[in-house]
Parts: structure tokens; C-alpha cells; sequence
């Protein structure tokens, strides 16, 4: 991710809140940022049709994008931004544990270790009836 310097956010929450705002896939997602905290980030994904594989079942590409980018708002959400604001999935492992059937999922993400530029964080997905249907474990790069 790189932003233009005279846009150049001064903390992570700021950071996330303009990423989501201009990232194409994300408008094509229906992310919204639910809330924010230092080292957790909740985000909602809103079910559309767009997003079914068969019948009513959310895609399992869809359900991943949603844990990768909940992470990367985990990673992001420090007062302590780097010099280079850059940043890349490096390792992304998902468990599908139940099919996310035409309902809003959320995804909460925690950073489990944040390490000199490597965030480790584990992402839990539920649909909107609490059902826990994806784990994943994301290590993301800062910088």
C-alpha cells in the first residue's frame, strides 16, 4: 500500500480509515470498519450475490479477503507509524469450519505478536448469528 506524502496519515486508525476508503476490491467487498483499536480491528462484510459460489454460500475467496484485510487493520491499528508506509501479507493460513450462508459476516482480528516489522495475527469469522465459520492465521509486514 502506498499513499501520496501530502496525504500521508499520522497514525495507523488514520491510515486503515483511507486505505478502505479508496481500495476498489474493498467497495467491491462491502467492508466497513466496525471499530478500531490498538492491536484489533473489527470489520463487517455486508452478504451480496456478487459474493455467492453456489446457491447462498459466500465464497471462500471472499471470506479469505475479509481475513486478510481485517489483519491488515489489526497490523496497522499503532499510533507508530513506519517511515515507509508500506505493507504485504507474507503468510496466510484459513480453516473453513461451517459455510457462510446469505447472512453479514464479521471478522475480528487480533495482533498475537507484533515483532520488529512482522505483525502475527490470529482473525476469527462469524456470521451474523454468532456461528464461528473461518479461523485464519495472517503474518502481515510493516514497512
Amino acid at each position: 500500500m502506498s499513499l501520496a506524502e501530502e496525504s500521508r496519515p499520522t497514525s495507523g486508525s488514520e491510515l486503515i480509515a483511507q486505505f478502505l476508503g479508496i481500495s476498489p476490491f474493498v467497495r467491491h467487498l462491502g467492508l466497513r470498519l466496525e471499530r478500531l483499536e490498538p492491536d484489533r480491528a473489527l470489520l463487517a462484510m455486508p452478504f451480496s450475490e456478487p459474493l455467492v459460489t453456489v446457491g447462498d454460500v459466500v465464497h471462500g475467496g471472499a471470506v479469505s479477503s475479509l481475513i486478510d484485510t481485517a489483519a491488515m487493520a489489526a497490523a496497522w491499528s499503532t499510533p507508530d507509524l513506519p517511515e515507509n508506509i508500506r505493507g504485504t501479507t507474507v503468510g496466510l493460513s484459513i480453516q473453513f469450519l461451517a459455510a457462510a450462508r446469505s447472512r453479514e459476516l464479521l471478522a475480528d482480528a487480533r495482533v498475537v505478536r507484533r515483532g520488529k516489522s512482522l505483525c502475527y495475527c490470529d482473525v476469527g469469522v462469524t456470521d451474523s448469528d454468532g456461528q464461528l465459520v473461518a479461523k485464519g492465521l495472517v503474518t502481515y509486514k510493516l514497512g
